[in-house]
């Protein structure tokens, strides 16, 4: 017998259709569909294609995924201080403390080195100088010195002239020697890779006479343009007199922009001599190839490191001076002349050892910078992390240089390199 529909205001029973209910039968075409047919939360309606949903619903436990079938990003993998792949900015002055931090012994031992062998030349200058300050004090300052006096005097001004320049040749020479050595350290511990003190030195020993002539030939190209500029300044003011000021001063400027163009140009030879073991002129070269088209991004970076240095160093060494001074006027405020002496020089060694220690973590630190500069750059020109990866996934010479007697490789074009997924930015 047929069920009878419930009556206005009855409630019907389980599985009675509802009064004035939506018809069973399926619609016809562009009609509504009928009651109950509508899809449940998270059900597809039938008959119609599979739509994306929300990736983060429950009954999808992988989260989002890709419905059109692309290669997605992968991040490069990082085995040490920096992401094998071109470096953002950030990434390289990080990387640079990563790089001490990891290789102390390697990092600041050798800069702490170079450090220790200029404070000795200059003590050696300063202990040279006090002869001088002794025959200047016997001087009558109520007449004219006589010709032996003045003989005695200019010879050894002029002498010590002679030593300032010559120990800023020498300190100039031995830290771009060190900057070369200072860049095998940085390229082991892109792979993760730990470098001693000893270490480091028995990877570059056959490098340190390349080293030493492309230090003394750089030397040589700062002056061509310092040489050009006092020939021009002399000719000036001969001709013109004092007014020549206001000609010199902006020539002055564009010798200096002409030397920091220079400079950065040649900033990535030493770290070429020693990681690619290349001759003084190739490497040269090779820093000279680099950095076309990148020279205002190097310069960024390496300004922005040497200001680093500039602060941190002035934080250290204005309260040490201070201190220095305060110390000295409480051990001996009413002492004899020894006394003072004595103490004065104390808080000067004292004094010389501290500047020493800071300038051995800004030369290290300096150093990574421009080392990962230069990994930087072969890795957008050359390709090179592509052949780190491969160095990283066999394990090979674990004892040796990352870069070193790997052949040049050029990325493919329009992106990072093949396999990445995905181009990076230039950074």
């Amino acid at each position: 017998m047929s069920q009878q529909e419930p009556g206005p205001g009855v409630q019907p029973q389980w599985g009675q259709p509802r009064p004035g209910g939506q018809p069973q039968n399926p619609p016809q075409w562009g009609g509504q569909p009928q009651w109950g047919g509508q899809p449940q939360w998270g059900q597809q309606a039938p008959g119609w294609p599979a739509a994306p949903g929300n990736p983060y619903a429950p009954g999808n436990p992988y989260g989002p995924g890709n419905p059109y079938g692309q290669p997605q990003y992968v991040a490069p993998p990082k085995p040490g201080i920096v992401p094998l792949r071109p470096l953002l900015f950030g990434e390289i002055l990080d990387g640079a403390f990563q790089t001490i931090r990891r290789n102390p012994a390697a990092m600041l031992g050798s800069s702490f080195l170079g450090q220790c062998v200029a404070l000795l030349l200059s003590a050696t200058l300063i202990a040279g100088s006090l002869g001088l300050l002794t025959r200047l004090e016997q001087l009558d300052g109520n007449q004219a010195p006589s010709d032996a006096e003045l003989s005695s005097i200019l010879g050894p001004t002029l002498g010590l002239l002679a030593g300032m320049v010559s120990i800023s040749l020498l300190t100039t020479v031995l830290l771009t020697i060190l900057g070369g050595v200072m860049a095998v350290p940085a390229s082991r511990s892109a792979l993760n890779r730990k470098t001693g003190f000893k270490q480091v030195w028995v990877l570059v020993r056959h490098r340190l006479f390349a080293l030493t002539g492309l230090s003394l030939l750089m030397l040589l190209v700062p002056l061509v343009p310092i040489v050009v500029l006092f020939v021009l300044a002399v000719a000036i003011l001969t001709v013109t007199g004092p007014a020549g000021i206001l000609i010199v001063f902006p020539i002055g400027l564009g010798a200096v922009a002409v030397i920091a163009w220079l400079y950065i140009r040649l900033l990535l030879a030493p770290a070429a001599v020693a990681i690619e073991e290349l001759g003084v002129i190739e490497s040269m070269r090779r820093s000279w190839s680099l950095t076309t088209g990148s020279w205002w991004r190097t310069f960024g970076i390496v300004l922005v490191a040497f200001l680093i240095v500039g602060v941190i160093g002035q934080v250290v060494q204005i309260p040490l001076t201070l201190a220095v001074g305060g110390i000295g006027s409480v051990v001996s405020p009413h002492g004899g002349l020894e006394q003072a002496t004595g103490t004065a020089i104390l808080l000067t060694v004292i004094s010389m050892v501290v500047s020493a220690l800071v300038g051995a973590l800004g030369f290290a630190f300096q150093s990574a910078v421009s080392a990962l500069v230069y990994l930087d750059l072969r890795m957008r020109r050359d390709g090179l992390d592509v052949e780190l990866l491969r160095m990283m996934e066999s394990g090979s010479d674990p004892d040796g240089v990352p870069g070193r007697g790997l052949p040049a490789r050029r990325p493919a074009a329009g992106g990072w390199h093949p396999g990445s997924g995905t181009g990076f930015p230039a950074g």
